[in-house]
């Protein structure tokens, strides 16, 4: 194969991504999922974890100490 028929393979599958996801967006605001987007994002708190404060801590880095010679 010649590159040429590679890149229009290229440009046919980055079409059909380019459809893909513009009818993916056109479902999604169809059916009223793009209509509040900040509900969405408080979901996933409940009373334990409420919105803005931090209840979670991740472990800091541990320094590593250099050795005086």
């Amino acid at each position: 194969m010649d590159w040429s028929q590679y890149i229009l393979i290229g440009f046919g599958f980055a079409c059909l991504f380019f459809l893909a996801a513009a009818l993916a967006l056109y479902w999604a605001h169809k059916n009223g999922q793009l209509s509040n987007l900040e509900k969405g994002s408080t979901s996933i708190f409940d009373e334990d974890e409420p919105v803005g404060e931090v209840t979670d801590k991740f472990p800091r880095k541990k320094s590593r100490k250099v050795a005086k010679s």
